[in-house]
């Protein structure tokens, strides 16, 4: 059994004292130590000592109860103080390996090493802290131990630099990326800082009517436009530093950070979903960004400059030309973007009726309130926009669409942040027919095709939105049959690969082509039916398919998460 890095004890014990000791250093020496004079600032000089040991003590108990070890088939971990935790982590069952290593950390040369699992709402296993080369060590064996390769035997991968961010595209993707969880912070500090500044200004200002406001709601949207944007520009720099992402074997590594560390692992044959993430600034100036989704949790937890980090996604191209984005695409998946069904041309009325209802309301409030407080609020100005509500509705309607490739769903939404999603078809594991009581209204539905990702338990999944009610069954039967065709043709390649590594003559493949002319809609008995040719390869027909893929299978039964390693 290995032990974690004897460093990781006084920098766990920095951690953990940090803000204790500020906390009681400020109660003691601004007043509290009043109560008692000389003695009690004495007292708070001893209780601050006495903090500080026990928070050393525990975490020196901690380094000595911490234990794993990486056995043929799991890596073990046994931890606890006072409560022990044994965990056993099956090899095909963790996706991501990664490490990270903020300025202090790579300053006492350790690293936090995380094993994310299919599926798992937060980190499975995590080794807080190791020694740099132990963590490249451990990322490593586990490739290794995955891939069932005997020790020694490990053949040197090779290694492809699949795309690596220049300081030209940083600042690029710095300059097309917004913040935009600091409006609320910006509105508290200009309302509160406001009145201060105007006093020392002397210049006449108009503190009512419509030119006041008119004045005081412009100066804040650009106000938070320009913060935003500044946050935006700080953090992309801070993430996306020296990015690199390479092919190594059947991984992708992806190296990135400034502040922050990120060395990370997304084996190949866990990925989920591609995704192709956009907004008007990017489109107009041709980038995108390509996220790339597994079934496990990312640990990361910081947000895509826009893409989200910590969600199940990576970023595999921050930012670059669209068309080297969709390259890569083909190149990891082999598909292009399709031609897109758009929903019907009479859901442009829907989307814009929903707009101009949305300022109808706003213009109401204001009404309301202009009413109640006798100000003269220009409660109208709302309803100026309703021509922009009505071109708003027509983009949601020509950037809304689906198409189905030979091996692929693609679906795309969204106007300000579109995402095109690619799914195979063999990682479908529910298609959910849904249509609200607004949508039965104007005869559509959704259609979505729900995986074994982590996003897909925030509504995340590839979905065909506000087609036509007939479509989305054609839709709904032309997704069942292919992905019956594309489950058996993956166990056909399983038993082929089995008889060749046995050194069983192979024979020839006998998966029929699909057919989609000759889905049907299944009854619901046929729907609750299960049909077995295999015993690792059970699913049902129907609306509710379940692939047999392990990491499928292992992301079921790890979505009800994992405890933290400091039980």
């Amino acid at each position: 059994m290995s032990h974690l890095s004897p460093l990781s004890v006084p920098y766990r014990a920095a951690q953990r004292s940090v803000s204790i000791v500020f906390a009681v250093a400020f109660f003691v020496f601004s007043g509290g130590a009043a109560f008692g004079g000389f003695l009690g600032a004495f007292g708070g000089i001893i209780l601050l000592g006495s903090l500080v040991l026990a928070i050393a003590g525990y975490e020196f108990a901690y380094y000595q109860r911490f234990e794993y070890e990486l056995t043929p088939d799991t890596f073990d971990i046994r931890s606890g103080v006072f409560g022990r935790r044994n965990r056993e982590i099956p090899y095909r069952r963790i996706q991501n390996v990664d490490i990270s290593r903020n300025v202090a950390q790579r300053l006492f040369g350790i690293a936090a090493v995380n094993l994310e699992t299919a599926g798992g709402g937060e980190t499975e296993g995590s080794l807080r802290f190791v020694s740099y080369d132990e963590a490249l060590r451990i990322q490593t064996e586990v490739a290794r131990l995955k891939r069932g390769e005997a020790e020694g035997e490990m053949s040197e991968p090779d290694r492809e630099v699949l795309f690596e961010l220049a300081p030209r595209e940083l600042g690029i993707v710095g300059a097309l990326s917004f913040d935009l969880r600091l409006p609320g912070l910006v509105f508290v500090f200009v309302t509160s800082a406001f009145p201060v500044a105007s006093s020392y200004i002397d210049v006449p200002l108009p503190t009512s009517g419509v030119v006041a406001t008119a004045l005081g709601l412009g100066g804040l949207v650009v106000l938070v436009a320009l913060v935003s944007w500044g946050a935006g520009f700080v953090r992309a720099v801070v993430n996306y530093y020296d990015f690199r992402l390479t092919r190594v074997g059947d991984e992708l590594q992806y190296e990135r950070g400034l502040l922050q560390r990120y060395n990370g692992s997304i084996p190949l044959d866990k990925l989920q979903t591609l995704t192709i993430e956009d907004n008007p600034l990017k489109r107009h100036f041709g980038f995108a960004t390509l996220l790339i989704e597994t079934a496990g949790y990312a640990p990361s937890g910081d947000s895509r400059n826009g893409s989200s980090i910590g969600r199940g996604s990576e970023a595999a191209i921050p930012l670059a030309r669209r068309e080297r984005v969709l390259s890569l695409v083909d190149d990891l998946e082999g598909v292009a973007e399709p031609t897109y069904e758009h929903p019907p041309k009479r859901i442009r009325r829907r989307y814009a009726v929903r707009y101009s209802l949305a300022l109808g309301a706003i213009a109401l409030a204001l009404f309301g309130a202009n009413t109640l407080l006798d100000r003269a609020i220009p409660w109208y100005v709302p309803l100026a926009l309703v021509p922009v509500a009505i071109v708003a509705g027509v983009y949601q309607w020509r950037h809304r669409g689906y198409g189905l490739t030979d091996d692929h769903v693609v679906t795309r939404n969204g106007f300000w942040k579109r995402e095109t999603r690619f799914v195979p078809y063999y990682r479908i594991q529910t298609i959910i027919d849904t249509r609200t009581i607004f949508q039965r209204r104007w005869r559509v539905a959704t259609v979505t095709a729900d995986t074994a990702g982590s996003l897909s338990l925030v509504g995340g999944d590839a979905a065909a939105v506000d087609i036509g009610a007939d479509d989305a069954v054609g839709l709904r039967e032309a997704l069942n049959g292919r992905l019956r065709d594309a489950l058996a043709e993956r166990r056909e390649e399983r038993r082929r690969a089995r008889q060749a590594a046995l050194g069983v003559t192979v024979d020839a493949p006998d998966v029929s082509e699909p057919d989609d002319g000759e889905a049907t809609e299944m009854t619901d008995t046929d729907k609750s039916s299960t049909e077995t040719t295999d015993t690792d390869d059970t699913f049902v027909w129907g609306d509710a398919v379940e692939t047999p893929d392990e990491e499928n299978e292992a992301a079921v039964e790890d979505r009800s998460g994992s405890d933290s390693d400091d039980r």
